[in-house]
């Protein structure tokens, strides 16, 4: 932001308007008191901002009136949260302090301005290597889940327009928020049932992470559009005249899947755009009961006049009404054989169950019944065990995020105790988890569970409706191989919590013992004999010099051979004069062989350094690539659609530099290759020709299996650059037969 003059007089128009347009379309009715609250946020916040511009040039207070809308119209809460939302900014950037938020408006809009404003707020000690600035920024921002929701859904707000004006950044920033926003506010956003939210969190941050990618799936769902909507309207046409028997209104749309969701599956299944066939659903959104029961009896009449028409996959069925997702999500999900003999899946919901979809968590407690058994969403379940994740000491900042977060996405199956109470647990959920979750001390002493009465390990996959049983021991205690066991982050901090108490008393032993053995050896102990103890046996820090003295790994033979290490040192000290002398007469080792860095350079003066390349991407010359500084093992370079790009660039932004290949005449890479097919006799002599004869490339590998008429073959060659990769994967598709190839 720059300071500049104050607001124009269109600018006061147009805010004027965006003030009206979010009054109008606020969420909830708001009576006299809300509109005065919201218009005294407004006044507040324009007159605070009014000397700020954003990157674009546009009057910053442009951006918290849009966030104020988000919160409004998109996420559903109240004039609290608006207010809120516009005051938001004010603190970070502004003279305003929370105290005057306090004064004007209330503890409840200070508490969240100010939770707002600790997130931006956090040093980032440098002496600590196993954390990020992004890291401790994504544990505020957890921490803040418990103290008010709200705080961290106008975050995603004030995220998602953020993202939606990215276009005026530097192009390093833009990877950074658009990493940052796939690594924890869209699954954030997913937790809390905003799909819509969501989705377009992923694809835009798509957009900036992989503008090619995404421009390309975009141009491919607007070539299909006119088939899609042909054939919701055959659908439709077909499926009308049935649902207009029962009598109840409603309405069917066509959804079409993401352009994120549809990238994620083209990388996972390994196939392009066209051998996608879940792009396209159909919506049928009906006008419900007031009486939540009723309601959902309601979706399966729909249900029913559907597969009367079309024949139902019983495999494919998602029941979503007796027991809602965490989210509190309700839908009848069906996959039906459509005209043409096409797959086509159909979600049946009502109006109450659509705007769940859309605002989840608000939208929940605008309808909740507190009779309704359903009623406590799984939310408020997810939050208090998130509170017991927080409360546990907190070793590894990334350990404790990556813990969190496999829980953000995760879908959700639902197991039985031996009494027939229904457990919820993330989908890929283990016995030893199912023992974390009814209890700590039940998950310390596991011993063995029981699963449909048969003895399975703990590291046992749950499936739903499956019982399970616990049997513990008294003396069973965790290991650090159940971490290997658990998926869900309750049972993680649980048993890191555990070892790490037993670490700290294993090391307090072991400093005891360490002290006592070198007194034997008449060695006192002090920080330099600490710091020789630690160069001898190669260790990074005294705690881990501790830990192997408390657990017998440093015996009293090695400590042994350390002093008398150190007696021949202090022989060499009292020699070192004439060492001098016969080291000075010693002649100068050779300058080592100048080592050619010229394939890559690094940063914006683009600097020749050492580096290797990623083993998880294997990226060639004339691929996108970026730098990422290691702990041990210098830069390492990755792709840009290096699977673990979003991990590096959203935990670690510090530690990435920019880098671009300058010269790869002189290296040739291996590259491996899948090529899949029809069978036919000479295949694999008409591909071995391109590659050796004709494109003269090197193989060095060429193995090709057939099964019942299609064949698969893997071959190495030793390539240059991506030119070379392109040319050949062109000439291999143009043999007869030949229907992929793809890169390993």
């Amino acid at each position: 932001m720059e300071k500049m003059q104050e607001y124009t007089a269109e600018e006061n128009r147009q805010l004027e308007w965006e003030l009206k347009a979010l009054l109008r379309s606020s969420y909830q009715k708001i009576g006299r008191k809300d509109r005065e609250l919201i218009l005294r946020a407004f006044e507040t916040a324009k007159e605070a901002h009014k000397h700020q511009r954003r990157k674009s040039g546009e009057a910053y207070m442009f951006h918290p009136l849009a966030v104020a809308k988000i919160v409004a119209e998109r996420i559903g809460l109240g004039a609290v949260s608006v207010a809120a939302a516009l005051l938001h900014d004010t603190v970070e950037d502004t003279e305003l302090t929370v105290d005057d938020i306090r004064l004007h408006f209330g503890e409840k809009i200070a508490q969240i301005v100010e939770g707002l404003t600790k997130i931006q707020n956090i040093p980032l000690q440098a002496d600590r290597d196993d954390t990020s600035l992004q890291a401790e920024n994504f544990r505020k921002l957890i921490l803040t889940l418990n103290e008010d929701v709200r705080v961290v859904l106008i975050k995603i707000a004030d995220r998602l327009h953020n993202l939606q004006t990215l276009g005026s950044m530097r192009r390093d920033k833009q990877e950074k928020i658009a990493s940052e926003t796939l690594y924890i506010y869209a699954p954030l956003a997913h937790r809390f049932g905003l799909y819509d939210i969501k989705t377009e969190l992923e694809d835009l941050s798509l957009k900036y992470l992989e503008p090619e990618t995404y421009r390309s799936i975009k141009q491919k769902l607007a070539e299909t559009k006119q088939e899609r909507e042909a054939y919701l309207k055959r659908f439709t046409e077909l499926l009308e005249p049935e649902l207009d028997k029962l009598g109840i209104p409603y309405t069917i749309t066509g959804r079409t899947k993401s352009i994120y969701s549809i990238y994620r599956k083209m990388k996972t299944k390994n196939v392009d755009f066209h051998e996608i066939y879940d792009i396209f659903a159909i919506r049928i959104i009906y006008k419900g009961d007031p009486d939540i029961k009723k309601d959902r009896a309601l979706a399966w009449n729909f249900y029913a006049a559907v597969q009367n028409l079309f024949p139902p996959n019983p495999e494919r069925m998602r029941d979503w009404l007796n027991r809602p997702r965490s989210t509190g999500y309700e839908a009848l999900h069906v996959t039906v054989m459509g005209p043409e003999k096409r797959w086509v899946e159909v979600q049946i919901r009502s109006e109450r169950m659509n705007e769940i979809a859309e605002k989840g968590y608000a939208a929940h407690y605008k309808y909740k019944h507190g009779k309704d058994e359903t009623s406590e969403l799984g939310i408020d379940r997810w939050l208090n065990q998130l509170q017991e994740i927080l409360n546990e000491p907190v070793g590894n900042t990334t350990e404790l995020l990556d813990d969190i977060r496999l829980s953000l996405y995760s879908e959700e199956i639902n197991v039985l105790t031996p009494k027939g109470d229904v457990i919820s647990l993330p989908k890929g959920a283990t016995a030893l988890d199912f023992a974390f979750h009814i209890h700590t001390d039940i998950g310390m002493h596991t011993r063995a569970a029981r699963v449909n009465g048969r003895i399975v390990p703990l590291n046992y996959v749950l499936n739903s409706g499956e019982t399970v049983e616990i049997i513990t021991s008294a003396q069973q205690k965790p290991k650090h191989s159940w971490l290997n066991l658990t998926v869900t982050g309750r049972a993680r901090s649980k048993i890191k919590a555990f070892l790490r108490q037993e670490e700290n008393r294993i090391v307090a032993e072991g400093k005891e013992t360490l002290v006592r053995k070198l007194r034997h050896l008449k060695i006192d102990f002090n920080e330099k004999v600490l710091n020789d103890l630690q160069k001898y046996f190669k260790l990074k820090n005294s705690r881990d010099l501790f830990y192997k003295a408390g657990t017998g790994e440093i015996t009293n033979e090695n400590l042994k051979a350390f002093a008398k290490n150190q007696r021949n040192v202090f022989i060499k000290l009292l020699q070192s004069p004439w060492n001098r002398k016969k080291q000075a007469e010693k002649p100068k080792p050779s300058a080592e062989p100048e080592i050619n860095y010229d394939l890559i350079v690094f940063g914006p003066e683009e600097q020749r350094l050492d580096y290797s390349l990623a083993n998880c991407c294997n990226p060639l010359p004339g691929d996108e690539i970026f730098g990422f500084v290691t702990v041990n093992e210098g830069i390492k370079v990755h792709k840009v659609t290096c699977p673990n790009a979003i991990h590096l660039r959203s935990r670690y932004a510090h530690r990435i530099i920019t880098a671009r290949w300058i010269d790869s005449t002189r290296q040739e890479f291996k590259v491996n290759l899948q090529i899949v097919g029809a069978d036919r006799s000479g295949i694999v002599s008409d591909i071995t020709d391109v590659v050796s004869r004709k494109l003269q490339y090197k193989m060095s590998h060429v193995e090709f299996d057939d099964k019942n008429g299609v064949f698969e073959g893997k071959i190495s060659v030793y390539l240059r650059n991506t030119a070379q990769l392109k040319e050949l994967t062109l000439r291999l598709k143009e043999i007869e037969g030949v229907e992929k190839v793809i890169k390993l």
